[in-house]
C-alpha cells in the first residue's frame, strides 16, 4: 500500500492544499472543493514559498499548483521542490496559460496532473481523484503538439499495449498479468517506449495516450 493509500485510509478524505494569488480563484475553489464529503482543503497559499513552507504542517496529499505564482519562484520551481522535498505529496498544475513549454516543464517537474482554469470544475474534482490515488490526470484540451512526436510510428503493437495499460494507472505487474508477460519485460517495454517518444516519465505517458486517443477519459 503506497503512503497516498495509507494517509486516505486513516482520515478517509483527500487532504488538498490550494495554491493561487487571486483570492476570488483560490476561496472559490475552497467552497467548490468542501462541497464534496470525500474532500478536505488542509489550507491556502498565495506563493510558491508560502506553500513549500506550510507543507510539512499541512501535510496534503495533493497540492493544486497555479503556474503563474508571483514571487521568486513560479509553479514549475514549486513543482520541483515540492516532488524533492515532499515525495508522498501528488502536484496537480493549474492554469490559464496555454504555452506547451509550460505544460512539457511542469511534467517533467514531477506533476502527477495537468488542468487548465477554463476546464469545467468536476475535471478537476477528478484529477484530484485521480492523482490521490497513484494515477495521473491531465486534460484532454491541454494535451496538445508539445507531446506529439512523430516517433510514435516506431512503437510495436506490444509497446503500444503497454503504452496503453501504462496511461490507464496500472503498475509493471498488473500490466504483466493483463498481457501475459513478465515484470521484467513490462519494465523494459516502458523504458524503450519512454525512449522512442522522448519522455521522462508516466504522467507525460497520460498525456501522450489521451493526445493520441489511445485511452478515453472515462477510463482513467
Amino acid at each position: 500500500m503506497g503512503s497516498c493509500e495509507v494517509a486516505l485510509a486513516k482520515t478517509g478524505k483527500i487532504s488538498i492544499a490550494l495554491t493561487d494569488d487571486h483570492k476570488v480563484v483560490s476561496h472559490a475553489l475552497r467552497s467548490f472543493f468542501e462541497s464534496f464529503p470525500d474532500i478536505r482543503v488542509a489550507g491556502i497559499a498565495a506563493s510558491g514559498e508560502e506553500l513549500l513552507s506550510r507543507l510539512a504542517e499541512w501535510v496534503p496529499d495533493v497540492a493544486i499548483v497555479d503556474l503563474l505564482l508571483p514571487g521568486g519562484i513560479d509553479g514549475v520551481e514549486t513543482t520541483r521542490r515540492i516532488v524533492q522535498s515532499f515525495p508522498n505529496v501528488r502536484v496537480i498544475a493549474l492554469t490559464a496559460s496555454t504555452e506547451e513549454a509550460r505544460m512539457t516543464a511542469v511534467l517533467r517537474a514531477g506533476a502527477s496532473g495537468y488542468v487548465r482554469k477554463d476546464a469545467d470544475p468536476e475535471l478537476l474534482l477528478k484529477a484530484v481523484r485521480s492523482v490521490a490515488q497513484g494515477r495521473s490526470f491531465i486534460d484532454p484540451s491541454a494535451a496538445g503538439s508539445a507531446l506529439t512526436n512523430p516517433t510514435s510510428s516506431k512503437l510495436s503493437s506490444r509497446e503500444v499495449e503497454v503504452l496503453r495499460e501504462a496511461a490507464l494507472g496500472r503498475t509493471n505487474r498488473e500490466i504483466g498479468e493483463r498481457l501475459f508477460i513478465s515484470e521484467e519485460t513490462v519494465k523494459s517495454h516502458v523504458a524503450h517506449v519512454l525512449a522512442k517518444l522522448e519522455l521522462q516519465n508516466r504522467t507525460q505517458l497520460v498525456a501522450y495516450a489521451v493526445r493520441h486517443r489511445l485511452v478515453d477519459m472515462e477510463e482513467l
